[in-house]
Parts: C-alpha cells; sequence; structure tokens
C-alpha cells in the first residue's frame, strides 16, 4: 500500500484505546509569539504524551531545535513509552505547526508508521471529541533510532544546490520575508532567499478548515511555485519546522528525493559566507 502520512480525526477516534497507537502532542511556541504556552496541561487528546521540539533536540548547536543525535533520541523516546512496531500519530496545538516537524523527525530515524493528525487538537475539540488533563505516563519502551542521512540537508549541500541552481530548494517562509520586504522574527538574520530557491508559504497548503488541502489543490500550490514534483527538492524555512509542512506535502504526493535543510535561515541568514537575494529571484 502507498504510505498516506495524514490520518483523520475519525481514524484517532475509533482508534483512541488501540493498545499499539501512540498519540503525541508536538509542542514549540511560535518564534513571532515565544511566550505562549501549551494547551496540553489543561487539555489533550486522552493518552497523548507531550513531545517539546526545543528539548527533544540538539543542545550542543547554536542553531533552534536541531536534530538530536540517534542515541539522544533514542534515550528520550523510551523515556516518553514510546517503542519499536507502534504506530504513531502526532497533533499540535495550531492545526499544522510543530506536528510536521516531529512526524519528520520520527521518519528520518526510521520510523514508517507515524502520523499527523489532519487538522491538530482544533478540528477535533471543533468535533466535540474528548480531551482531559489527565496525566500520562507510559512505560519505558525500547526505541531503535536509525539515521537517515538523506532526508536532511547540511549547508554545504544546499551551498551547492543554491550555486548550481540545478536543485529545487522550496522555502515554506512567507512571500514578504522570502523577498525581503518583512524583517525577520529572529534578531541578527539578514533579509531575503537563497540564490536560485523558490517560495512556497506554508500556509498556502492549509484549506479554510485548518486541514491539508486536497490532492488537486497541494499540486496547484506546488506548480504555482514552480517546483516539478518528478526532481528532487530540499524544503527550508525559519528554522526547519514549517519547512517540513512543505515535505509532509511532498510525501502526501508520493515525491520520493525530498530532503530538509534543518539549519533553515536560521544558519543561512546569519553567516557572512552566504549569498543572499533580496527582491525577485
Amino acid at each position: 500500500m502507498t504510505y498516506h502520512p495524514l490520518v483523520s480525526t475519525d481514524w484517532l477516534a475509533d482508534h483512541l484505546d488501540a493498545p499499539d497507537v501512540v498519540i503525541v502532542n508536538a509542542w514549540m511556541p511560535p518564534v513571532t509569539t515565544p511566550d505562549a504556552k501549551p494547551v496540553y496541561p489543561d487539555s489533550h487528546i486522552p493518552g497523548a504524551v507531550f513531545f517539546d521540539v526545543n528539548e527533544i533536540c540538539d543542545k550542543n548547536s547554536d542553531l533552534p531545535h536541531m536534530l538530536p543525535a540517534p542515541h539522544v533520541f533514542s534515550s528520550a523516546m523510551r523515556k516518553l513509552g514510546i517503542g519499536d512496531g507502534q504506530t504513531i500519530v502526532v497533533y499540535d496545538d495550531f492545526g499544522f505547526y510543530s506536528a510536521a516537524r516531529v512526524w519528520w523527525t520520527f521518519r528520518t530515524f526510521g520510523v514508517e508508521n507515524v502520523y499527523v493528525l489532519d487538522g491538530g487538537i482544533p478540528k477535533w475539540q471543533a468535533e466535540n471529541r474528548p480531551v482531559n488533563d489527565d496525566p500520562v505516563r507510559r512505560p519505558e519502551r525500547h526505541f531503535s533510532a536509525r539515521l537517515d542521512h538523506s532526508s536532511v540537508a547540511n549547508l554545504s549541500a544546499v551551498k551547492a544546490l543554491s550555486a548550481s541552481g540545478n536543485g529545487q530548494i522550496l522555502d515554506a517562509r512567507s512571500a514578504a520575508r522570502f523577498a525581503g520586504d518583512a524583517p525577520e522574527p529572529r534578531q541578527g538574520l539578514r533579509s531575503g532567499h537563497m540564490p536560485n530557491a523558490l517560495n512556497l508559504p506554508f500556509t498556502d497548503l492549509i484549506s479554510d478548515d485548518g486541514t491539508f488541502k486536497q490532492r488537486d489543490g497541494l499540486e496547484q500550490a506546488f506548480k504555482n511555485a514552480g517546483v516539478d514534483l518528478s526532481r528532487p527538492v530540499t524544503t527550508t524555512c525559519g528554522s526547519g519546522v514549517t519547512a517540513a509542512i512543505l515535505t509532509l506535502a511532498l510525501t502526501v504526493l508520493g515525491t520520493r528525493d525530498v530532503s530538509l535543510y534543518d539549519g533553515s535561515w536560521s544558519e543561512w541568514g546569519a553567516r557572512e559566507d552566504t549569498d543572499v537575494v533580496a527582491g525577485a529571484n
């Protein structure tokens, strides 16, 4: 069967009590509202465990929430009670924000049965489905993390793609940030985009009801951005979070050769040895 990375609220409601299903509440405050608090302590889907993107990351990096080492991720998942062979469903407080990043992290560490709840907890609650504030403690499980290096693009690889103009670097930031017309929300970063990059704001993939657009709508969004879905794509954004929403959509469409630039603009825009374009590409 073809892997489809989204599950519906109906599907999750039918599998809430399934012993092999683990629900994960992904959390990261938006960069524009860094003091935002998670709703998890007061209201989460029953049985969900809490995954803080800013805590389960590479703490030795100067860049925000970079991918942790495999042994660090394995330890964190074991403590959450997530183990090999389970089906993982990730959601977040906003519908589509950090859930895709956590989904990508699991996939990058070799988990095949991991999915994103389409519409997140906003859709779940709008349908009057159950939530509670019960503490969740799952027994520790063995978790094997095997890093898929092809899923992660580093600075040197993206530099080469940008310089050659032969690759497809796809930026999930807003059109104004991409063009350099709006300041970056993180301090110390130049405004603009990488040479030869394309722009597809992640919001263009989301329907009015907060769920992913249907296949035709997704295909049209990528076409409008100038993306050839038959060729490799490297996704990027401000710090490697909303880039994962593009990666998620590309996976929905069956695009296989996709990598994510983990450093994203937090790395590129802060360096003096990277070129930045402001205005039209």
